[in-house]
Parts: C-alpha cells; sequence; structure tokens
C-alpha cells in the first residue's frame, strides 16, 4: 500500500505533508492497560456472567472484555472497556441476597478523559465490545472504575520511504513546532485511490536516509494514533487494496471481528460523493443469508440500498442518522428483507436497549417503518 500525509488548514483544506511507500507499525493491536481491581455492586448478572458465576472454579474462566454502559435517566452517557477480566470472588449483596457483589480483575480503558457521572447512574454490562454485544448484566455502582489513570504511552509508528513536501521538510528542521500537531495518513489502494484514513501525531521522534535510497527519508512517529486496525484485519486490507468490490457478500466468509473491520473500511465513502440528491422510492432487495450478527446486518442493508462497499451505518445510531438523509438513499422506500428468519434467530438475545427488550433485528426494523420504510419479510 502507498500513503499520503496531510493536514487540514482552518478552512478544512487538506495540505500534502509528503507520500510514503511504506509503513511499519500501522496493524497493531492496543498495548494493554495495568490490571486493576473492581467490584461491581448490587450487580444482576445476565447471560456469561451468569454463566461463571454457577461455575464450581469460575475465576478459572475468563470473561474477555467487558463492556460497561453508565446510563443516566434516559441513554447512555459513558463507555469504558474492561480489558480481560476474569472474576476473583463473590457473594450475595448485603441489601439483597438475589444481587452480587462482584469483585473483578481487568485492565481500564475508555474513549474518554473526563466524566461526570450522572445523578442517579445504572450501570449495564455487555460481554464484548463490538457492536450488539450480548447482555452480561446490571449493577448499582462499580468500584474503582471512577479514578484517575496514566495516559497510555504512545505507539510509534515508522513511515517508510517518504518524498517530504514543504510542511514536512519545515517539521524537520524544527520538530518542536509539530510536537502538538495531528496528520491523516491516507491509505491508497492499488488504482491511487484513498481506501482509508487514520489520524497519526506529528511529533517526530526521528529521521534519516531511507533505506529505499535517494533522496527519500524514513521518519519515526511518535504517537502513530490509537484507531490502526488490528494485525487480524491485515487480509481484509488487502481484498480492499485491490479496489472496492465490485460484487455483494464478499464480506460473508469473515467472523464478527473480521465483518467489523470490513465496516470500517465502508467509511471510506465519506471521500466519495453521495448521489444528489436522495433518491427515495422503490424497492431494494436485501439479501438475508449470511445476516448472523450486527457487523453482517449493517453490511447488507448498505448492499441493499447503496451496493457493495458503501456506507449506510455501522450500528444502531448511525444506521439512524443514514435514515435522515445526506447518505445516497432516503426513505420512503420499500425493503424487502429475504430469509429475514436468519437475523431474527441469531441476534434474538443481543438487546440494544435493555429497557425496551426488544431484540437488535427486532429494534432495527421498528426504526426502518418509524422513518417511513415499508419492510417486507421473506
Amino acid at each position: 500500500m502507498k500513503y499520503l500525509l496531510v493536514q487540514e488548514d482552518e478552512d478544512g483544506v487538506e495540505r500534502l505533508w509528503g507520500r510514503c511507500a511504506g509503513v511499519e507499525g500501522f496493524f497493531v493491536d492496543p498495548v494493554p492497560p495495568p490490571r486493576e481491581v473492581l467490584t461491581l455492586r448490587g450487580c444482576r448478572p445476565d447471560g456469561l456472567l451468569s454463566e461463571v458465576l454457577a461455575e464450581p472454579h469460575g475465576s478459572l474462566r475468563g470473561l474477555g472484555d467487558v463492556c460497561v454502559e453508565v446510563w443516566d435517566d434516559e441513554k447512555p452517557v459513558q463507555w469504558w472497556t474492561l480489558v480481560d477480566a476474569v472474576v476473583v470472588a463473590h457473594q450475595p449483596h448485603p441489601a439483597d441476597p438475589a444481587r452480587y457483589d462482584i469483585v473483578l480483575g481487568a485492565g481500564v480503558r475508555s474513549e474518554e478523559s473526563f466524566f461526570e457521572l450522572p445523578a442517579a447512574p445504572r450501570f449495564e454490562l455487555f460481554a464484548g465490545t463490538t457492536v450488539g454485544a450480548a447482555s452480561a448484566g446490571r449493577c448499582s455502582a462499580v468500584d474503582g472504575l471512577f479514578k484517575a489513570r496514566a495516559d497510555p504511552a504512545p505507539v510509534p509508528m515508522e513511515l517508510i520511504g517518504c518524498d517530504p513536501a514543504e510542511p514536512l521538510l519545515a517539521a524537520l528542521r524544527r520538530p518542536r513546532r509539530s510536537e502538538g500537531d495531528w496528520a491523516y495518513l491516507l491509505v491508497l489502494d492499488r488504482h491511487g485511490a484513498v481506501m482509508a484514513s487514520r489520524t497519526v501525531g506529528l511529533a517526530i521522534t526521528g529521521a534519516r536516509p531511507s533505506v529505499l535510497g535517494g533522496t527519500l527519508v524514513d521518519i519515526t512517529l511518535t504517537d502513530g494514533g490509537d484507531d490502526r486496525p488490528s494485525p487480524a484485519a491485515r487480509l481484509i486490507w488487502a481484498e480492499w487494496y485491490q479496489g472496492p468490490p465490485a460484487e455483494p457478500n464478499l464480506w460473508a466468509p469473515y467472523d464478527s471481528q473480521g465483518r467489523a473491520a470490513w465496516l470500517d473500511l465502508t467509511t471510506r465513502a465519506w471521500r466519495l460523493p453521495a448521489p444528489r440528491p436522495d433518491r427515495s422510492g422503490g424497492e431494494h432487495h436485501l439479501d438475508g443469508r449470511f445476516v448472523t450478527d450486527v457487523p453482517g446486518l449493517h453490511c447488507a442493508i448498505a448492499e441493499a440500498l447503496l451496493g457493495p462497499g458503501r456506507y449506510f451505518g455501522r450500528e444502531w445510531n448511525a444506521f439512524k442518522d443514514c435514515l435522515g438523509g445526506g447518505f445516497g438513499v432516503a426513505p420512503p422506500f420499500t425493503l424487502t428483507w429475504h430469509d429475514s428468519e436468519i437475523a431474527r434467530r441469531a441476534l434474538a438475545d443481543v438487546v440494544e436497549d435493555p429497557e425496551d427488550g426488544l431484540s437488535y433485528f427486532e429494534d432495527i426494523v421498528r426504526l426502518l417503518e418509524q422513518r417511513g420504510v415499508k419492510v417486507v419479510l421473506r
């Protein structure tokens, strides 16, 4: 893959910083956070957490990553990840023997640096961090969650074979001037089209003549950003490198993680102009044979409405935004969902809003109908 380093000015105009022949450290997994001890207070376990508590040696079985949603009276307002969580101990809650106080060992990760606890919070637990993860229960408090933590150490990135433009040359001459700045690393497919964009820091640790020779340079960025794809996604990126998908269901052979990585690449559509005005009316056919998880559902819906490789949301909230217009298709229209029973069964236990109780499949169908879509389930 080839890369462009660009930075937006105050008017949103991209300015080229340089072209790169390769990147080392583009595919990386996040550095695991340090282990901590947390206590789920007044917990009503569900799903995987309930299964682990019922086992005689539950602490030997890990929970994997657990998502903690902090809700106010109406909606979730904070999201935390308990990384590689394990049950250390548990006991009945003093005020209600039907509930538990559960001690967990886990790393703690969050997207935000500042949190204000709602006046009357509730804590929803999910077994996994992907969209549509199954419920693991709820609790009244999480001791040890809200405290100051050191920022994780940045993971560097090597830009190999860079042909620097003037802004990058200036940064190489005076690297301290760009230490707090950020830029976009644009990934090009084999046709030269932008297939993805990632944010990188412009602080430069070092620069040297390139191993590729000539006037090129190799540059070490102090922080390659925290939204880099996992090494497990290499095959998917290699497929997209050949060009945007030209036929449907190429995402179908992948597991949920792979399908989520596929959806990441459909967001390239923000650089592609959507049809103007939005198309309405007519009938769209959704191939439901491979809709066995939430990422698969959104891959299939986007293909039904816009075609292979296009973007029309990757989770419930983004999908709702897309139905509001500006993404190429807008209600009213008819969506004929073939083999819909596959999704109904596969997503029966995936609940977006525990208070509502609808499965993810039912919630998506309701949202479509509320927005003026005629849904025909086949």
